[in-house]
């Protein structure tokens, strides 16, 4: 994948299933994190330090045949879904294929529980 410059682009690049999935997914992340993400490393991550990638909460990136939604602290969230896979460390992600596996009232709750075990407080 090509390198981009800004969320938009990055998503705006997507073959239209994962675009779809994009398009649903994204709204849910800003309504949460509004203003945070940027390119870090060449995919969208949403933070909450001053710069890309400095207390980051979220990430999409994209694969072939889906979108990776994770959390840096992931592991940590309740999902009472069970839908959240772990991953290396702390982290946890879904795999998403198509836009009708983006649940807003779950995944908005993940946000929430993320967003919220970033903040200085909880850190």
């Amino acid at each position: 994948m090509p390198m981009f410059t800004t969320v938009e682009d990055y998503i705006a690049s997507l073959p239209e299933p994962q675009r779809q999935v994009a398009d649903r997914l994204l709204p849910l992340i800003e309504q949460v994190l509004p203003g945070a993400g940027a390119l870090w490393h060449g995919h969208p991550v949403w933070s909450l330090g001053d710069k890309p990638g400095k207390s980051p909460v979220c990430f999409v990136k994209a694969y072939p045949a889906h979108l990776t939604f994770g959390f840096w602290r992931g592991r940590q969230i309740t999902d009472p879904s069970d839908r959240l896979q772990p991953g290396a460390r702390d982290m946890a992600s879904i795999k998403l294929r198509t836009s009708d596996d983006v649940d807003a009232d779950v995944f908005t709750g993940w946000l929430v529980q993320a967003r919220d075990l970033e903040t200085p407080a909880n850190s």
